[in-house]
């Protein structure tokens, strides 16, 4: 979507600032023995106490209120039975919708000591992000940012996920424009002031190739190596954008 006015832009606001306090709980407690169904709870709670609902429940049917993915599960965890394993990585993807908005952030959240490869693929994701904000403007192209995602990923050694990406959302969890993470030719619709996206790079320290895992949701890389996920969900201006997902929104 693209804002029309103060309402829509405080809206999306509120729906930002349930996921960043959702995120925030869920990392106070992440932690070694828990399982994936237990944490995801932490977030349902704070979702429902702030008067929101899950927005891949409400319009995919998922079966859990979050995405958590763990080490080579990319997007798409099914929240269950799995416990939490020390040098685990944990993906933590939170989509809201409250009061006819929605807002989508993610981290990976390293649990307890980890390898160094492990340790960079995140700082690359968070890196990559931070560096599209430099062309996360108006009047740039859509395929701009999959350029400068790729570009800082392959640097450090590692792969973009390809068939996975950024997203307009507002309303619905995916709008229009789809933003990949590489220099995709068709990527070439114009960043308007007011629009609302995504912009998440996911990662992979192996080729980046993915695959569906049988319970049909789960993607998680061909060859079994780790993946890194880091989103926010923000407006393009002119100038910088504005973060709706980020700590400042709470």
């Amino acid at each position: 979507m693209s804002i029309n006015g103060p309402e829509e832009l405080e809206g999306l606001r509120a729906a930002g600032a349930v996921v960043r306090r959702m995120l925030e709980a869920m990392k106070a407690e992440l932690r070694a023995g828990l399982t994936t169904a237990e944490l995801d709870e932490v977030g349902a709670g704070v979702m429902r106490q702030h008067g929101a609902q899950s927005a891949p429940a409400l319009v995919y049917q998922f079966p859990g209120a979050n995405c958590i993915s763990v080490n080579d599960e990319a997007v798409h965890g099914i929240p269950g039975s799995r416990k939490i394993r020390e040098g685990d990585l944990v993906k933590l993807d939170v989509t809201v919708e409250k009061d006819g908005f929605m807002a989508d952030a993610a981290e990976t959240v390293a649990v307890g000591e980890v390898s160094e490869e492990s340790r960079r693929l995140i700082a690359c994701a968070e890196r990559a992000f931070a560096k599209a904000m430099l062309v996360a403007r108006a009047g740039f192209r859509v395929s701009e940012i999959g350029r400068v995602v790729e570009r800082e990923v392959r640097r450090s050694g590692f792969s973009v996920i390809r068939d996975l990406g950024g997203h307009g959302i507002g309303r619905t969890i995916h709008e229009e424009p789809r933003i990949p993470n590489y220099a995709a030719p068709g990527a070439s619709q114009i960043l308007t002031d007011g629009l609302v996206i995504t912009v998440e790079p996911i990662i992979a320290a192996g080729s980046g190739r993915a695959v569906v895992a049988g319970d049909g949701l789960t993607v998680r890389t061909a060859d079994g190596k780790r993946s890194a996920h880091y989103e926010h969900t923000l407006v393009i201006t002119k100038g910088e954008p504005m973060l709706l997902t980020a700590v400042q929104t709470t």
